[in-house]
């Protein structure tokens, strides 16, 4: 199957008594898909996965599932760096009807080549969807190098590779890559990959859809969204992309401690940024 090559890795909305605004990540879901995007990675480190509940986290999957259009598809993000765990999150999100999911590399213990081999022959064994890699060192410590993400495409179902380690970047035997960060996109996307998990499309969607149907005018649009990419950047993600939401008047709440919103430092590289590109 086609996951698509625009796919947002969606925020998490939170009402003001912090709780989980089901109505609001309805919204912005509909907004997302209305605005470029292929599909949705759902409870991903931009979901704020971390400091869900799993009942939460698995309400969100299926509200995504519920809600998804035709033709339309929904990433579950089920890691974890316990491997049961992984397991049991990836079989109830298949359960519930995503389409793929999305498992990243076990962070904190710092498995090795066959504890990594044996964790996600693990989750592929739990579903019967296809499996995507999440290779992210900078927040997990462990790197999964090209030939070791070729191993892994040995296994049944491990088809795709979101690779945010820019180092990293290269074609893999029987992987499709995904950009995991949204200054990869345009690279991906030249030497063939699949596309974007993208975090800037919530809110230039419809230019980095362009990118991909425009492949002649790629760098161009890619240069003018430069700055964008840069300012979401300011700080940790999601914190300068909920503060852009709400800039635009998309307001999806506030973060879940230990993330904070964005400062008025950071608030203003945003809206800079913003205006800058035509939007405010």
């Amino acid at each position: 199957m086609t996951l698509g090559a625009v796919l947002t890795a969606i925020v998490t909305p939170f009402a003001p008594d912090g709780a989980v605004d089901e109505k609001a990540f309805v919204d912005l879901m509909a907004r997302l898909y209305a605005n470029g995007s292929d599909g949705l990675v759902v409870c991903g480190t931009t979901g704020e996965a971390s400091t869900l509940s799993t009942d939460e986290h698995l309400r969100l999957v299926e509200l995504a599932v519920e809600h998804k259009p035709a033709g339309k598809t929904v990433v579950a993000s089920t890691g974890s760096n316990d491997t049961r765990h992984a397991c049991e999150m990836t079989e109830r999100a298949t359960e519930l009807g995503a389409d793929a999911i999305l498992s990243v590399t076990p962070y904190y213990n710092k498995p090795n080549r066959r504890g990594m081999l044996a964790h996600f022959g693990a989750v592929a064994r739990a579903t019967d969807k296809p499996v995507v890699l999440y290779n992210i060192p900078s927040r997990c410590v462990v790197d999964l190098p090209n030939e070791l993400l070729a191993e892994l495409a040995q296994i049944e179902r491990i088809d795709y590779v979101k690779q945010a380690n820019n180092a990293n970047l290269a074609p893999v035997d029987g992987l499709g890559i995904y950009a995991g960060n949204d200054d990869l996109f345009g690279s991906v996307l030249e030497m063939g990959g699949c596309g974007g998990i993208l975090v800037a499309s919530h809110v230039v969607g419809n230019e980095m859809r362009r990118m991909v149907d425009e492949p002649d005018q790629r760098a161009e649009i890619e240069a003018s969204l430069k700055p964008v990419f840069d300012a979401l950047g300011v700080t940790t993600n999601p914190i300068p992309i909920k503060a852009a939401l709400d800039l635009l008047g998309h307001p999806v709440g506030g973060l879940r401690l230990p993330l904070l919103e964005a400062d008025e430092h950071e608030r203003d590289v945003v809206r800079s940024a913003l205006a800058g590109a035509g939007l405010l």
